[in-house]
């Protein structure tokens, strides 16, 4: 290979570097660096246009150069990608943030971890800047607990309909049981993990308040002391399969128990704040501000949230 072959590919590996960690391209300044004239670079230019085009079908994204009229030189522009845009990597690290899941020392890794991998090289700086007051006072969930791995072993029963042994902490009495269930869902609610499994053991089910509850019993990951992950696999029949789905929407206080209709006024300023905390409400009828709304729900969770709400809200039935 030519000396001047080389630095050709030299010079244009250098400038797609540049171009995909979100730089911008000035013909006069890389002309100036590499001591060739503007025209060489027009043709890199070009010639990265085409690799792109041709390599859109491989990566699924659809990337082209644009000439930047205020800052007068070429960039890339991603038309379509399956990557984050900085814009939305900084929506999730700050949703992430707010969440308040996860240990100090796991969150601060995710969110490197995010901005290291989605943001180009140019803008990183700028996106840890814009978390990096709230990542210094993050306050951790007080359990303290690591919990991912067991989060993604129960995503895997869950994926190939295997039975778990738990053995889990109660709420009520803080005593630990040992259960041995079939988990179906993964949810994520107020700071905390859950998943919604149905209990196997009949001698169990038979003291809950709820005989043969056709709806699963939640649980809350970090409680769980100790998971085995077994061989059994269950089904479930199709007339009575599981729909995650309509259950999480009902389910917003990860409160198990009855399915319950509710009833209420609400003469608040903000409707729509009520109906995305509940996606089962309906509005029955508004008059003079005042909405009567009917929602359906799982437990006892939603007299908490009632109460919490004063005299902006009037309970029916």
């Amino acid at each position: 290979m030519s000396e001047a072959k080389y630095d050709k590919i030299g010079r244009i590996l250098s400038i797609y570097t540049k171009l995909i960690n979100g730089y911008t391209i000035g013909k006069a300044k890389e002309a100036q660096k590499y001591g060739v004239n503007e025209r060489s670079i027009q043709r890199d230019i070009e010639d990265i246009r085409a690799y792109l085009a041709n390599d859109s079908s491989n990566s699924g994204c659809i990337n082209t150069i644009i000439y930047d009229r205020f800052h007068k030189g070429y960039r890339l522009e991603q038309v379509y990608g399956a990557s984050l845009s900085n814009s939305e990597v900084l929506a999730v690290c700050k949703i992430l943030l707010d969440s308040r899941a996860f240990t100090k020392t796991e969150m601060m890794s995710i969110l490197d971890k995010l901005v290291a991998c989605c943001v180009p090289e140019a803008n990183k700086d700028t996106v840890a800047e814009l978390i990096r007051n709230e990542a210094f006072h993050y306050v951790e969930p007080r359990h303290k607990k690591k919990f991912v791995d067991t989060l993604w072993s129960i995503g895997q029963a869950i994926r190939e309909c295997r039975c778990v042994e738990v053995w889990y902490k109660r709420i009520k009495d803080h005593t630990v049981v040992k259960r041995r269930i079939k988990p179906v869902s993964i949810m994520f609610s107020e700071y905390y993990f859950y998943f919604a499994a149905f209990i196997e053991d009949e001698g169990v089910k038979k003291k809950f308040t709820i005989a043969n509850d056709p709806f699963p019993t939640i649980y809350r990951i970090d409680r769980i002391k100790r998971l085995k992950v077994l061989d059994d696999r269950f089904s479930l029949p199709y007339k009575n399969r599981f729909e995650e789905g309509e259950f999480r929407k009902r389910v917003q206080f990860m409160y198990s128990g009855q399915l319950r209709k509710v009833k209420f006024k609400y003469c608040g300023y903000d409707i729509d704040a009520v109906l995305d905390r509940l996606p089962t409400a309906t509005i029955l009828s508004e008059e003079c501000g005042v909405y009567t709304v009917e929602v359906e729900v799982f437990g006892t969770g939603i007299d908490m949230w009632l109460r919490s709400q004063g005299d902006l809200i009037e309970v029916i039935t």
